[in-house]
């Protein structure tokens, strides 16, 4: 397990925080993230860590911070589900005795009763729907699915928007769990009368279930499968949104 990198200087600092997969290609893709935040954001101190499998985890970097620091705690999440509502609130409760203080943004995706889905994750998913693909009649957003039936309704609300913003037809499929896989989303908009459905990829990072829903979406008939959203300009905007609105509360709270 990589340990956390002692950060010499104060400054903000955005630590993005992913579930970690025994995959080594997500936590690639993660830590390209969290160098192309840095670009975007020079005066930010960026790290990535994980709940899970690889390192460093979340308070191990909070713990390497200057005394006086602030930082923010992004979730590279899609879904408020059990990560997001119960294991970050608890990496900030167990950050309390540090000398940094701490906060935590929403995660990435629309939270239940949060308001509507980002127009800059939006645009993220089509930016990769559209380098493979531009002439679609219909979508399935495939995600990894989740036990928590209110995240899957934010899936779900998420693939709706999507098919709005495109003007097309759109349908939510999930990798695991309750609810269509993508193979069976695209059999059944192509049964619907869709000639040339694609396939959009509610992932941040690649991994055994994005690599199922590819799978099976072109399986299906797919004329287009994305990759996951990974470094795109658009969720690097979205992941610095985060952050500054919680920097700037930290700061304020602190004065």
């Amino acid at each position: 397990m990589r340990s956390a990198r002692l950060i010499p200087a104060r400054r903000p600092a955005v630590v993005l925080v992913a579930h970690g997969s025994r995959d080594p290609r997500a936590a690639v893709a993660t830590e390209a993230l969290a160098r192309a935040v840095h670009r975007a954001r020079p005066d930010w101190t960026v790290r990535a860590s994980y709940l899970d499998h690889a390192g460093p985890r979340p308070l191990d970097v909070l713990a390497s911070l200057p005394a006086g620091s602030r930082a923010a705690l992004v979730p590279l999440l899609l879904t408020s589900a059990y990560h997001g509502r119960v294991d970050l609130p608890a990496v900030v409760e167990a950050a309390r005795p540090l000398p940094v203080r701490v906060g935590l943004t929403e995660v990435l995706g629309p939270a239940p009763g949060a308001g509507p889905v980002s127009p800059l994750l939006l645009s993220a998913l089509w930016r990769r729907l559209a380098v493979t693909e531009p002439e679609l009649d219909a979508v399935v957003l495939a995600s990894a699915g989740t036990r928590d039936a209110a995240a899957r309704r934010t899936v779900a609300d998420a693939a709706a928007a999507f098919g709005r913003w495109l003007g097309i037809p759109a349908a939510v499929a999930y990798a695991s769990g309750e609810g269509p896989n993508a193979g069976e989303a695209v059999t059944a908009l192509r049964a619907a009368g869709a000639r040339r459905p694609a396939m959009a990829a509610y992932f941040l990072a690649p991994g055994l279930l994005y690599d199922t829903a590819a799978r099976t979406a072109r399986e299906a008939g797919a004329v287009a499968v994305a990759e996951p959203l990974g470094a795109v300009p658009e969720l690097v905007r979205l992941v610095a949104a985060r952050a500054d609105s919680v920097l700037g509360h930290v700061a304020a709270s602190a004065a």
